[in-house]
C-alpha cells in the first residue's frame, strides 16, 4: 500500500509453517508507506555498539564540580572512572554543539597555568560526536555533565578540550541478517538492482505472537547479499549492509521476550528487573506512535502509584505510567519527556489526584540524584514539585 498506511493486520500471517514475526515497511515524506517484505526472523537485531578508540583529551581551565570534583579530591585513587561524560559548547546562550566521552578516566591533573584556582585535566575516554546543528560560536564554553542519561549532573565547566575538534571515521556499520524474507515488490527491485537503495531507510517492525507492533526500528536498505533461505521454500535471506545505530542491547533480551507475549496488562511486571532493564521497558512503551490515536486527555479523579519498587529513575516513570494509564502504557521515559507528557495530548492532564503510596522508598533512592544541581532538590523531590505547579495534587503516603 503506498500513500496511506500499510496494515499490520494483512501481512501478519501467511500460509507457512513459522510465524511472521517482522515486517519491513518505508515510509515516504508524506507518511505514506509501502511494504518492502516480511520475515519470519532476524539476526543481529540485538547487538552491543562497537565502542571508539580509546583517546587522551586535555580539559584546559577547567572549574570542576561534582563527581569530577570528587575524584580529583582523591589523588590517591587512580584510576577512578567518571562514566559517560557530555560536554556541551554553549555559545552566550544555550549549547549548540555537543560530544560524549564515553567511559571517562581521569588520567593526570595539574593547576591551570594562568588561574591556579582552575586545572588542567588529562582524560582518557572514547569519543562520540553527537549531532549539532550549530557552527562554534567565536567564543564558546563548555560545560561538562557526568552520571545516566536520565539523570546527568553538573561536573565543572571549562575555557576549552584539547583534542575534542578531531577528525573522526564513522564506525563501520553492523549488518543485519534477514532470515526467511518474502519480499515484496520494492524489496524485489531493489534485489535486481541494489545501488537505488544505498542511501535509502526503512523501518524493521517487531511484531509480537499476536501479530502486533511492539518496537520499531530504522534499517538501512543496502543490501549486501541474498541468497536462498536457510528456511527452504521460496523465502529468502537478506544481508543489510546498515542494521542502525538504534538497536536494543543483548541484555534486553528478556525484557523483549516478555513484551513478545503481548504488551503487559498487569501491573509491576518490570519490577524484577535492574535500572537497565526497566530502560528497555521503559522503550518498548513508546511503540505507541503505531497505534491508533488515543482517546482525548481526561483529567480529574484520583490515580494511586505503587511506590514499592520506586528504587530508580527508570522504575519511577515505570511506575509514574502504570499509575496514570495503566500497564504498559507511555507516560514519558525521563525528566524532560515527563513534563512534554504533563501538557497534554498522551491520554491523561492535570488537574487530578496522585496518590504517592510508599513515597519513602522514592525519596531515599533517589536522594543523591539531582536533576538541576543549582536547586540542589532530588529526582524525587523536582518531580514532586513539577506535578504540583501543573495543577496535580500530591499526596504523599
Amino acid at each position: 500500500m503506498f500513500g496511506g498506511r500499510v496494515r499490520i493486520a494483512d501481512h501478519a500471517t501467511w500460509d507457512r509453517d513459522v510465524p511472521v514475526k517482522y515486517l519491513l515497511v518505508q515510509e515516504d515524506e508524506e507518511g505514506g508507506e509501502r511494504l518492502w517484505g516480511r520475515c519470519a526472523g532476524v539476526e543481529g537485531l540485538f547487538v552491543d555498539p562497537v565502542p571508539p578508540p580509546r583517546e587522551v583529551l586535555t580539559l584546559r581551565g577547567c572549574r570542576p564540580d561534582g563527581l569530577l570534583r570528587e575524584v580529583l579530591a582523591e589523588p590517591g585513587v587512580s584510576p577512578r572512572g567518571l562514566g559517560d561524560v557530555c560536554v556541551e559548547v554553549w555559545d552566550d546562550e544555550e549549547p549548540v554543539r555537543w560530544w560524549t566521552l564515553l567511559d571517562a578516566v581521569v588520567v593526570a591533573h595539574r593547576p591551570h597555568p594562568v588561574a591556579p584556582d582552575r586545572y588542567d585535566i588529562v582524560l582518557g575516554a572514547g569519543v562520540r560526536n553527537e549531532d549539532g546543528l550549530c557552527e562554534l560560536p567565536a567564543a564558546p564554553h563548555f560545560e561538562l555533565f557526568a552520571g545516566t542519561t536520565v539523570a546527568a549532573a553538573s561536573a565543572g565547566r571549562c575555557s576549552g578540550v584539547d583534542g575534542l575538534f578531531a577528525v573522526r571515521a564513522d564506525p563501520a556499520p553492523a549488518p543485519l541478517e534477514l532470515i526467511g524474507c518474502e519480499p515484496a515488490e520494492p524489496l524485489l527491485a531493489a534485489l535486481r538492482r541494489p545501488r537505488r537503495s544505498e542511501r535509502d531507510w526503512a523501518y524493521l517492525l517487531v511484531l509480537d505472537r499476536h501479530g502486533a507492533v511492539m518496537a520499531s526500528r530504522p534499517v538501512g536498505l543496502a543490501v549486501t547479499g541474498a541468497r536462498p533461505s536457510v528456511l527452504g521454500g521460496t523465502l529468502v535471506d537478506i544481508t543489510l549492509t546498515d542494521g542502525g545505530d538504534d538497536r536494543p542491547s543483548p541484555a534486553d533480551r528478556p525484557v523483549w521476550a516478555e513484551w513478545y507475549q503481548g504488551p503487559p496488562t498487569e501491573p509491576n511486571l518490570w519490577a524484577p528487573y535492574d535500572a537497565r532493564g526497566r530502560a528497555a521497558w521503559l522503550d518498548l512503551t513508546t511503540r505507541a506512535w503505531r497505534v491508533p490515536a488515543p482517546r482525548p486527555d481526561r483529567s480529574g479523579g484520583e490515580h494511586r502509584l505503587d511506590g514499592r519498587f520506586v528504587t530508580d529513575v527508570p522504575g519511577l516513570h515505570c511506575a509514574m505510567g502504570e499509575a496514570l494509564l495503566g500497564p504498559g502504557r507511555y507516560f514519558g521515559r525521563e525528566w524532560n519527556a515527563f513534563k512534554d507528557c504533563l501538557g497534554g495530548g498522551f491520554g491523561v492532564v492535570p488537574p487530578f489526584t496522585l496518590t504517592w503510596h510508599d513515597s519513602e522508598t522514592a525519596r531515599r533512592a533517589l536522594a543523591d540524584v539531582l536533576e538541576d544541581p543549582e536547586d540542589g532538590l532530588s529526582y524525587f523531590e523536582e518531580i514532586v514539585r513539577l506535578l504540583e505547579r501543573r495543577g496535580v495534587t500530591v499526596v504523599l503516603r
